[in-house]
């Protein structure tokens, strides 16, 4: 029994009871009844800065868990997602004096150890911090985890697994199975973090792979001085890869390093099948001769074989635009429900590629698709397995780093190139026609089997020695829902007949009575017909949007200046969001505090639906995206 955990326990219900009240009240006005509350894209925006503030107030491992959930847009709509966007990694350092304790801990007595030590950490993250020293006239940077943050996080993921069933109780299916999804890899990845042998084990089979490549580069490991809790590493300096004024200096080409920082990932993901799971702008850096520098491994993994044929595969039908590979592909990976409407997925992930490629989207042509959304479908039916989970965070926030770079940065025609240039078009050609000459044999073979079979049952049916069993599916209870219906009407329609006849015969009280009884069932029948569940979408293609929210900010500077509408001539352009510096930093000068989705200063291109549980009445709709 951990009573640390039972204390927090406390402390994180008292934080998050009022925005749980807030959302029990939109699903039931009264709690226990009532209709469903309208929620304002305002309302859950301040909602989203009040949690965030409740995630810096409970510490490291909330704010590990919201630099995670930013990047989750499966789980929370995008007000939740641009909040969580602005959470900093940058948290006081602890005091040298505890730092010192853990460093000779483990080292030893660091006069002995190293020749000098900066006292100043250089950064301060939630989990450690980092400093700078020398060993035998070499600078390193020496990454010490944060005293007693050990038990803390032990503490406050015990406490996360008491609120998940809570949590579940106010989200779908799908998001529920990408909450239970969250709370493993987070369990897993804080943990892994936190183990600093692990991250020099990763650290240096990474290197490793990139040895023969001049234009990359990450520290080496300093064992001698590196264990559990404490990580040495040769300090390599280098401009923050998101201070392009710095790099302009440099005189360096943008496009060129953002196709080959794409390049580098898909080569870890793709070919090596281990990759480095951290790639906001403070891990990555470019040296004065144009070296990209990859800082911080403690977030890394591996890529199974099946997954990254798979992303093979995605890859390769993005580059032919063959939309069923895609959703094939997808439906292999555990992304897409097999039970999803492949006519209008289909059509979503035209309106997706078109997006990627910074091609316009005409609106009439969103609002289409949209409406086949709503027309057809419950819930958008993207998940996210647990083993593609880092990946994707991974593709969504070097995207948004080389789209800094380079506005014009197209991931596809260079995602493309390098599965042609390694062999994996080429190789995937094979393996159609392999597959297709597969089917061919097997269906030569059911040729000659089916005609016998054929025979037989036909035989059977004319003995009339078939029966046939019939089940209904029906997953929705909709044959539930009739009968209630169906009762309810009955007893509504009896109670009009009781309430008249015992008004005819003069008995007041019971008519009045039993008129009120009958009204409240009808009350109930009328709600069984008014409250039908149904999904409202809201399109979110980034850099169509991200045109959009351009012009519309010109036409209100140029209306404040009196020059009327000059967007109508076409003037418009393309600007990078600011967001906020971010995240943690080993082995360099300047630190980043911001999440592991924040892109300073560039815009992440992705392309989602924010998918909410409504009503068919506007006034009843639950908008609140959960």
């Amino acid at each position: 029994m951990n009573p640390r955990a039972y204390w927090r326990f406390v402390v994180v219900i008292w934080q998050f009871f009022p925005l749980l009240w807030a959302y029990a009240r939109d699903r039931r006005r009264f709690l226990v009844f009532g209709a469903s509350r309208t929620v304002t894209s305002d309302q859950r925006r301040k909602r989203a800065a009040k949690l965030l503030d409740s995630l810096l107030t409970l510490g490291p491992t909330f704010i590990k868990l919201g630099q995670l959930l930013s990047t989750r847009p499966d789980i929370l709509p995008p007000e939740y997602i641009a909040e969580f966007s602005k959470l900093q990694d940058d948290v006081p350092p602890a005091d040298w004096a505890g730092a010192r304790q853990v460093i000779e801990e483990e080292l030893g007595p660091i006069d002995r150890r190293f020749e000098s030590f900066d006292e100043d950490p250089i950064s301060g993250a939630s989990l450690g911090q980092v400093y700078v020293a020398h060993i035998d006239g070499q600078k390193v940077a020496v990454k010490v985890r944060r005293p007693g943050v050990e038990s803390l996080v032990e503490a406050d993921l015990r406490v996360i697994r008491w609120l998940l069933p809570l949590l579940m109780r106010f989200v779908d299916e799908a998001r529920s199975f990408s909450l239970e999804t969250l709370a493993d890899e987070f369990a897993k990845t804080i943990r892994q973090e936190m183990d600093y042998r692990r991250e020099s084990r990763m650290l240096r089979e990474i290197r490793a792979n990139f040895a023969d490549d001049d234009d990359i580069r990450m520290p080496a490991v300093v064992d001698s001085h590196s264990t559990g809790r404490v990580l040495t590493m040769e300090y390599v300096g280098g401009t923050k890869i998101t201070e392009l004024e710095g790099i302009d200096r440099l005189g360096l080409d943008r496009s060129g390093l953002a196709e080959r920082l794409q390049r580098t990932y898909l080569k870890m993901i793709i070919t090596d099948g281990v990759f480095h799971a951290d790639p906001h702008p403070g891990n990555l850096a470019v040296a004065d001769d144009g070296t990209l520098v990859f800082y911080d491994f403690g977030m890394s993994g591996y890529v199974d074989p099946f997954v990254q044929d798979r992303i093979v595969e995605f890859y390769s039908a993005i580059a032919r635009q063959d939309i069923d590979e895609i959703l094939d592909a997808l439906v292999e990976m555990g992304t897409l429900s097999p039970e999803a409407d492949r006519e209008v997925m289909a059509d979503v992930m035209e309106l997706a590629i078109a997006d990627a490629r910074g091609q316009d989207i005409e609106q009439y042509r969103v609002q289409q698709i949209v409406q086949q959304v709503e027309d057809t479908m419950y819930e958008f039916p993207l998940r996210l397995p647990s083993n593609l989970a880092l990946v994707l965070r991974v593709a969504t926030v070097v995207e948004g780093v080389c789209v800094t770079l380079d506005p014009d940065f197209d991931f596809i025609n260079v995602a493309t190139s390098y599965l042609g240039e390694e062999g994996y078009i080429e190789e995937g050609a094979r393996e159609y026609v392999r597959q297709r000459g597969q089917e061919l044999r097997d269906a030569a073979d059911s040729t000659l089997r089916i005609p016998p079979k054929l025979e037989s049952a036909l035989d059977q049916i004319e003995r009339d020695s078939v029966t046939v069993d019939a089940e209904i599916s029906d997953p929705q209870d909709h044959f539930e829902t009739l009968g209630r219906r169906i009762v309810l009407g009955l007893v509504f329609a009896s109670g009009i007949v009781s309430t008249t006849i015992l008004a005819v015969f003069s008995i007041p009280e019971v008519a009045a009575i039993v008129g009120g009884l009958t009204l409240l069932v009808g009350a109930f029948l009328y709600r069984s017909f008014r409250a039908k569940r149904g999904i409202s979408a809201q399109p979110k293609f980034t850099r169509h949007r991200m045109r959009e929210r351009e012009r519309e900010a010109e036409k209100e500077e140029q209306a404040a200046l009196g020059f009327g509408d000059i967007d109508a001539f076409g003037v418009g352009g393309v600007a990078a969001e600011e967001g906020p510096p971010g995240g943690d930093s080993d082995g360099r000068g300047s630190s980043d505090a911001g999440g592991p989705s924040d892109t300073d200063g560039g815009t992440t291109n992705t392309t989602s639906i924010d998918v909410t549980d409504g009503s068919d009445d506007p006034d009843e709709q639950s908008g609140d995206g959960r």
